[in-house]
């Protein structure tokens, strides 16, 4: 039983992203499968609502804390942390240990993930947590991947064609990952459930540190 909740609330919450980002989610994954030199730049899906949490050692964080920052959003659920929320181990293998050893290119991304107890509600103590990541993930580092203590509805609560994610979602809004841009603006949503989606956050994320690059470029260009 539990089994048949969990998958018609993963359905739910895929159906939904769908049906607010569709058009958008579609356009970038036919982009992205396209010669290298003609990209499509990433959509902007909207500023991410203002936040605030706490992490590991009582440091006070906010949506200004992040500033010329990308950030990638999930939640971890305590009492499942593998798997009940976001496919836990591909994370790490396909998106946490590429950040963590391209530091000198991809110093400016960060990892947050909400702690909650599976019902969207947050979780003070933070150690176990993150005892689970530093005994299971090569080179946990708490820097790049910051746990949170705090409201991860505030995050996920986005808005579009006059629908609210997280209240359509419910709980199951926490299976989704999203990544936000150096402007706190929301630029991709995707499932985190399965090894392909989040291999394809990972594309994603390169296509947006691309964009950045070739903004620079031509900024460097306008200078001379």
């Amino acid at each position: 039983m539990a089994e048949k909740k969990a998958s018609a609330g993963l359905k739910k919450a895929t159906i939904l992203t769908f049906l607010l980002f569709g058009p958008a989610l579609l356009l970038i994954f036919m982009s992205s499968r396209g010669c290298e030199h003609k990209f499509k730049e990433l959509d902007d899906l909207g500023e991410i609502p203002s936040y605030s949490f706490t992490g590991i050692n009582g440091k006070k964080y906010s949506n200004r804390s992040f500033k010329n920052k990308v950030v990638l959003f999930t939640t971890i659920q305590q009492t499942c942390p593998d798997s009940c929320s976001i496919s836990l181990w591909h994370f790490d293998q396909l998106i946490y240990q590429h950040v963590r050893k391209n530091q000198k290119k991809l110093g400016h991304l960060r990892i947050v993930s909400f702690v909650t107890d599976g019902k969207g509600n947050p979780i003070k103590d933070l150690k176990s947590t993150e005892s689970i990541l530093k005994d299971q993930f090569e080179e946990y580092d708490p820097k790049i991947w910051i746990l949170a203590n705090g409201d991860s509805k505030t995050i996920f609560n986005i808005t579009r064609n006059g629908q609210q994610l997280s209240k359509e979602a419910g709980n199951s809004y926490q299976e989704l990952m999203l990544l936000g841009d150096k402007e706190n603006h929301l630029r991709m949503v995707l499932s985190g459930k399965s090894e392909g989606m989040i291999r394809r956050m990972k594309q994603h994320m390169a296509l947006l540190d691309k964009q950045y690059d070739k903004n620079d470029a031509k900024h460097l260009k306008t200078k001379r």
